[in-house]
């Protein structure tokens, strides 16, 4: 039986899905939200595996976070955890596109979501797996420090490129809600929702 836990949704949350389904329709909105499904069941699958727990999951504007109880967890359990979301994007990726059909966009979804979530800022996945490698190998105080100043380089830099190809494709709306992320992310000492 998979834990309980509690889902917070925003009210940013709602309207980024509503304008995406009144813009691309709701079969392009189904195909990303199950995308986003299977990224999340990979972590629960590694941290019921492991003994960690879920003990909620926050959507905003910006994504999902998913808030873990990770204390039994060593940090090789963590980083595993942490690597389970892209990896069972990656996975559910590469089974379908082994089989014949039209499967296009969960895959393309899925390897986008992989690839995204493996930038090496926090909240992401891949600054968490920064933050866990380096804290596991020189420990915590480095770590966090490591992933604060990787993440901030790695979110200003492509903040700014997202900007400049906000600016080329003529105004492209959908990608201010990543830049508003990742400059916040990037601000030295910004609130961090504990996350996978």
């Amino acid at each position: 039986m998979w834990p309980r836990c509690r889902i917070r949704v925003t009210g940013g949350f709602v309207l980024l899905t509503a304008w995406f389904a009144a813009a691309s329709g709701w079969r392009p909105l189904a195909t990303v939200l199950a995308a986003a499904a299977v990224h999340e069941l990979g972590h629960l699958a590694v941290l019921r595996l492991l003994g960690g727990r879920a003990m909620g999951l926050y959507l905003s504007a910006l994504g999902a976070v998913l808030e873990v109880d990770s204390a039994r967890l060593s940090y090789g359990g963590e980083l595993a955890a942490v690597l389970a979301g892209p990896g069972a994007n990656l996975l559910c990726a590469a089974a379908l596109a082994a089989l014949e059909g039209e499967y296009h966009a969960f895959i393309g979804a899925n390897m986008v979501l992989c690839v995204f979530n493996l930038l090496p800022i926090r909240p992401l996945d891949g600054g968490r797996a920064l933050e866990l490698l380096v804290s596991w190998l020189a420990g915590p105080g480095t770590g966090d420090f490591a992933a604060q100043w990787v993440g901030s380089a790695c979110a200003v830099g492509l903040g700014a490129f997202l900007t400049w190809l906000m600016y080329r494709a003529g105004g492209n709306l959908w990608l201010i809600p990543p830049v508003v992320g990742l400059v916040r992310w990037a601000l030295p000492g910004a609130v961090r929702v504990g996350g996978s």
